[in-house]
């Protein structure tokens, strides 16, 4: 897959700002707030930034966190992993491949088959609904 490198300015002109602040600047939104923590339609949660197709609703739970959360990606390549020490914490952080943009964290306390949790902010998501 291609990767896709734009600058901070185009960036800018395609996200709206809370997009903007969590794909690029690796913000959260709050939790309970975001358009899919409680969507239950069928489709492809892809990247807001480059439509990568990132997770599937059939890899979708309630884990009760406040924002939508994935016991798998819809393809590993899709998806890389960070250490993240910030705020004085060890996390995993997501990031999309393609673009780099920031999704969320990933935790080893979700359900099977794999037993983790990719805790994803909603603004960096779209949905493509299945028809």
């Amino acid at each position: 897959m291609t990767r896709i490198d734009k600058t901070d300015a185009e960036w800018r002109e395609q996200l709206d700002e809370l997009q903007y602040q969590i794909t690029r600047r690796k913000g959260t939104e709050r939790a309970f707030t975001g358009i899919y923590w409680d969507c239950h339609e069928a489709g492809t949660y892809r990247c807001v930034c480059c439509d990568a197709p990132l997770f599937r609703s059939e890899a979708k739970f309630d884990s009760g966190c406040g924002w939508p959360s994935f016991h798998s990606p819809n393809d590993e390549n899709l998806i890389d992993e960070h250490v993240d020490r910030s705020f004085g914490m060890l996390r995993t952080e997501v990031t999309c491949h393609r673009c780099g943009a920031h999704l969320g964290h990933v935790f080893d306390d979700g359900p099977a088959p794999t037993g983790l949790r990719y805790c994803i902010n909603s603004a960096a998501l779209t949905l493509a609904r299945d028809e």
